[in-house]
């Protein structure tokens, strides 16, 4: 698996980004003039209470959403200027995500749900099946590739969540709470296995959670409350 820093270290780099939502006569900020900054092969962890914009940076750090004003610059790309055509194709080669569900299709067995990024890529049957079979044996379910998710345990499950964003080879991995519906044991494996794919495979990862138990697991934590960042948690 292959890292892609942009040339001066900084993977992520966010400037001076706030963004809005308007409900009805509401107008409600969810991030203030946000300055963040992630090296590549960092493993950052992202804590603060609901509501605090902590998901809303994610979606901006992956593609999925756009600030109403600032800079968000990953892997050396403006995505704030990207046309959506160019924005879905670069999210596709340059993320990873992992989400707190799963998000597994019930009707495909592990290794088709893995599988399913792949099939955005020019990448031949026999191609995408050796690209599968390593991200399987990377989470360690290589025995269970032909089983669907109601016969896999939750941390399973999980593993699997975590093979489908990787089996790609992102640049960036953003997992949003992803040992939240998980019980201890379980949670810890999952994040043995984030802390393997950064320390072994050199994967830059944010992660989003609530659990300071889970924030010790990365290299470094910085604090979100009310869409303004800290580098110590907030009383």
């Amino acid at each position: 698996m292959s890292e892609n820093p942009s040339s001066n270290g900084l993977l992520v780099e966010i400037v001076g980004v706030e963004k809005i939502f308007q409900r009805g006569a509401e107008t409600i900020h969810v991030l203030t003039h946000l300055d963040l900054q992630v090296r590549a092969g960092e493993f950052l962890a992202l804590m603060g209470p609901s509501g605090s914009g902590k998901t809303t940076l994610l979606n901006l750090m992956g593609g999925l959403d756009r600030p109403t004003e600032g800079t968000v610059t990953v892997a050396g790309e403006r995505l704030d200027q990207l046309p959506d055509r160019r924005l879905a194709a670069w999210r596709a080669r340059h993320i990873g995500f992992v989400f707190q569900l799963y998000n597994l299709l019930p009707a495909l067995t592990a290794e088709r749900n893995v599988e399913l990024p792949l099939l955005l890529t020019p990448l031949s049957k026999a191609e995408r099946k050796k690209h599968v079979d390593t991200a399987l044996a990377v989470v360690g379910l290589s025995g269970r590739a032909r089983h669907y998710p109601r016969t896999l345990s939750g941390g399973e499950q999980q593993r699997v969540g975590i093979a489908r964003a990787i089996v790609t080879d992102p640049t960036l991995l953003l997992c949003d709470e992803p040992t939240g519906d998980l019980d201890r044991k379980a949670g810890d494996e999952i994040l043995d296995l984030l802390q393997a794919l950064n320390r072994d495979y050199g994967k830059t990862i944010v992660m989003v959670t609530h659990d300071p138990h889970a924030a010790a697991r990365a290299g470094r934590t910085v604090y979100l409350n009310k869409g303004r960042l800290h580098h110590e948690p907030v009383q």
